[in-house]
Parts: C-alpha cells; sequence; structure tokens
C-alpha cells in the first residue's frame, strides 16, 4: 500500500530513485489511477508526475487522501492548478535547474534558421557541393533586433544570450523590469513589429494560449520565429499558413499543439527547424530535475516547507 505514487514515462535512473526512495509504484499516465483498487487510490498522500497532459480534477478526485504533487519540469499546463488549490493540494515543479540547457536550444534554433543550416547540411550530403554554384547566401545573425516574449527565468537567460550575439533586445512582460536597457514592449503585437525575429520563452495554459495570434505573426513578417514554451501558445494554423505563402520567413520549433504528432504540414516546409520538445534533454540537466522533484517530495513528506512551490 503506496503513499506516494510515481506517473509518467520515467527514465530508469529516476524510476529507480523513485522505487528506492518512496517505494512509488509507477503508472503509465495520469489515466491509470482509475484503475487502481480503491484502498490503494485512498493511500496516495503524494503524486510525482511526469507528463503534458492528463492531471485533471477528476485524477485528482480518484485520490481523495492526495496531498501533494511535485512535477518533474518547470512547466505545469499539464496540473488542473485551481482544482488543486481548491482540494487543498500542494503543487510544486522543478525551475532553474533546466534554465540552460532551454536557452541554448533557443539560440540554437535561431542561429539554425538565420543561416539555413539544416538545409545546407542536407545540400552538401546530397553531393551539390561538388557540382557547383556554391550554396545559397542566407541571413547574418549577429546584430539583429530579437524579442523576447516572456523575460522570466529562462527568457532572461534567452536575452543574456543573445545580447552577446550584439542583439538589439525587445521584451514583452506583463510589467516593465530592470534590464541593461532592453526595450519593453506592452503587447505582443507591438513586440513584432519592432523585431526581426521573436523568440517564445512564456508559460504555458489557459493565460497565454494564442498568446501568438495571426496577427502577431503578421507584424513580425519576414522573420523567424522560434517557440521552446509550448505549442498551446501559437496559433498553429496561422503560423503554417504564413510559412507556407511565405509571409514568414522561417520558424525553429521544439514544442507543438499536437506532441508528439504535430499537424503534418509542418513536415512539407523547407523553412523550419524542427524538434521533438528536446530542450531540457541533456542527461546533467534531466538528472538535475529529478534531484529536485524528488527533494520536493522528502520535503513535504517530512512535513517542511516545498522548495520550489507553484501554488
Amino acid at each position: 500500500m503506496a503513499q506516494v505514487l510515481a506517473v509518467g514515462p520515467y527514465s530508469e535512473l529516476d524510476a529507480t530513485a523513485l522505487t528506492r526512495d518512496f517505494a512509488a509504484p509507477l503508472l503509465e499516465s495520469a489515466e491509470d489511477v482509475t484503475a487502481l483498487p480503491e484502498a490503494e487510490r485512498a493511500n496516495v498522500a503524494a503524486l510525482a508526475f511526469l507528463g503534458h497532459k492528463g492531471l485533471t480534477a477528476q485524477v485528482m478526485d480518484q485520490l481523495p487522501n492526495l496531498r501533494f504533487i511535485t512535477n518533474f519540469g518547470v512547466g505545469y499546463d499539464a496540473i488542473d492548478i485551481p482544482a488543486a488549490t481548491a482540494r487543498g493540494i500542494t503543487v510544486t515543479n522543478t525551475p532553474e535547474v533546466l534554465n540552460d540547457d532551454v536557452a541554448d536550444l533557443a539560440v540554437a534554433l535561431l542561429v539554425m534558421e538565420n543561416r539555413r543550416l539544416n538545409s545546407a547540411e542536407t545540400w552538401m550530403r546530397a553531393g551539390e557541393w561538388a557540382k557547383g554554384p556554391e550554396y545559397a547566401l542566407q541571413r547574418k545573425m549577429s546584430g539583429r533586433k530579437v524579442g523576447v516574449l516572456g523575460l522570466g527565468r529562462i527568457g532572461r537567460e534567452i536575452a543574456d544570450r543573445l545580447a552577446a550575439f550584439k542583439s538589439e533586445i525587445h521584451y514583452f512582460s506583463r510589467s516593465e523590469k530592470q534590464t541593461p536597457g532592453w526595450q519593453w514592449h506592452s503587447d505582443p503585437v507591438a513586440l513584432a513589429q519592432a523585431v526581426d525575429d521573436l523568440v517564445i520563452a512564456v508559460v504555458g495554459g489557459p493565460e497565454t494560449e494564442g498568446l501568438v495570434s495571426r496577427d502577431v505573426i503578421a507584424a513580425l513578417g519576414d522573420g523567424i520565429i522560434v517557440n521552446i514554451a509550448r505549442g498551446s501558445v501559437i496559433d498553429e494554423s496561422a503560423l503554417l499558413d504564413a510559412l507556407e505563402t511565405g509571409q514568414l520567413r522561417g520558424a525553429g520549433l521544439d514544442v507543438f499543439r499536437g506532441e508528439p504528432k504535430p499537424d503534418p504540414r509542418f513536415f512539407g516546409l523547407a523553412n523550419v527547424t524542427l524538434l521533438p520538445h528536446v530542450g531540457s534533454a541533456t542527461h546533467e540537466t534531466r538528472a538535475a530535475m529529478g534531484e529536485l522533484q524528488r527533494a520536493n517530495l522528502r520535503a513535504l513528506l517530512d512535513g517542511q516547507p516545498a522548495i520550489t512551490p507553484v501554488n
């Protein structure tokens, strides 16, 4: 009879640690909770969760004595936070430890699309270099005006890296922040109008659903959009239309609305770099995320305050 339940596709390292430290049974998804015997569900006080969907109020109600949810990841839009709060359930996440990896990837996507490096490699592997003429000229990365949509922990790291590329930094956030002279914009359309490229770094969830609208995409014009946040933040239909018509020059995407099955229209485009949600996917960072999740779990079960609370 378990006090801790683990839900999600954990790595062998994290699954072993959760079983060793908390005797936690592992389920593949939140949907599997309902299949547990009633007595076992009633005994669960804490849930270690990894996933991008499904931790709903209905699932929480299947665990009547649930007090804690520790999320593996900084984004927690898969969890119904208002429902958890209403039920007195403390939710935690794993911020900070993945900032560097995600920021590195955002800049890499921007460089790859401005220089069209994927296409250059494909062209070379096909033997075109020896045939001539030389590969087509692309856009310079350094010195571009870049907008960062969301200047939180990860957005700030992205902006710091872009500053090293001699970029002129613009940003959108709910209020103006203390920066080294970066330009604040009060809405996403104004931000897009002011910059060459746009990097999305806001949190997911209902508040940012469709924040990068058709109007934002149109305002950016002949630029590049990079998204390392959540697929829900972009109007994907508008994005695909703009990429297919050439209204938007390119996009670098690590997240999608239909994960893990993105809209197939993306695969027919030559002006996108597509990645399978690998922003934090390094050995070092995933290990740190697991350690922080378990540290939160241990603290809460010991009657201590959460280390990184969400609600």
